[in-house]
């Protein structure tokens, strides 16, 4: 059973937004934007399979397409018709499979930091945290990781934060073997193709300084989608969401409300 929350608006009128986190899978990664979601949407984060309160294992097989058939368990649980969806890198894979295997579920659709097929970049900096789990331990994986998401300034002047993310991280670890077979699934995703079948409207968000994605994945993103838009910022890594939250959630939110609205 997927473990989801419900924040925002509870009227039956709602538009609804759907988050997927990246690698980690965790709800509470999108906290920075739902106090901005909630007055206009019903906003639905969730904890990947394998991963926080929903725990459980990764299949072996499936991928990215088992990971999208979480998310349409949730949307069946919800009985949503439409919905936005916004993901991170790893949840921007699930938006896409959604959008190419259920043409006319997603409205509007999100990406940041994410890819239609891996970069062999991103391979290097997957097999390097492969080996830091599997040599090192759980510590330095977890460890490690705020150096692929944030900018340097801004893990120095947020020490304290960083402490506790990692003590988290290593008491809720979601387990080797599920990290690994979240990693081969993102690394065996491949719509570069078809990402001309897509008809949704698509907000592109990439950074310049994302030390994990290159943002030339974003500009294919952007090139290749018939509806998309362009967000390219020149700072806030890969967890621009987070490290620029104000900018973040402005853009967002000019591209998924009417022009009329009151953000």
């Amino acid at each position: 059973m997927m473990h989801f929350e419900v924040h925002g608006r509870t009227d039956s009128k709602a538009p609804t937004i759907l988050l997927s986190s990246g690698l980690g899978g965790s709800g509470a990664y999108w906290v920075p934007q739902i106090e901005a979601l909630s007055g206009h949407f019903r906003v639905v984060t969730y904890d990947h399979r394998g991963t926080g309160r929903t725990g459980g294992e990764v299949p072996l097989d499936g991928g990215i397409s088992a990971m999208a058939d979480d998310v349409l368990e949730i949307v069946s649980t919800l009985n949503l018709e439409k919905f936005h969806f916004m993901g991170h890198a790893l949840g921007g894979l699930i938006g896409l499979d959604i959008a190419l295997r259920r043409p006319g579920l997603i409205e509007r659709l999100v990406l940041i930091n994410a890819w239609s097929k891996a970069d062999p970049h991103s391979g290097r900096c997957f097999d390097v945290r492969i080996e830091l789990l599997e040599k090192s331990g759980v510590e330095a994986f977890v460890k490690a990781q705020p150096l692929f998401l944030y900018p340097a300034a801004w893990m120095s002047d947020n020490q304290e934060r960083l402490a506790r993310d990692d003590a988290h991280g290593v008491a809720h670890f979601q387990g080797k073997d599920n990290v690994l077979r979240r990693i081969a699934a993102l690394r065996a995703f491949d719509v570069d193709e078809r990402l001309g079948e897509i008809g949704n409207p698509v907000l592109v968000v990439a950074t310049k300084d994302d030390l994990l994605v290159p943002y030339t994945r974003s500009l294919r993103l952007a090139d290749g989608l018939p509806q998309s838009e362009l967000c390219l910022l020149d700072f806030g890594a890969h967890a621009v969401n987070i490290t620029e939250p104000d900018l973040f959630n402005a853009r967002l939110l000019q591209f998924l409300l009417p022009a009329d609205a009151t953000v």
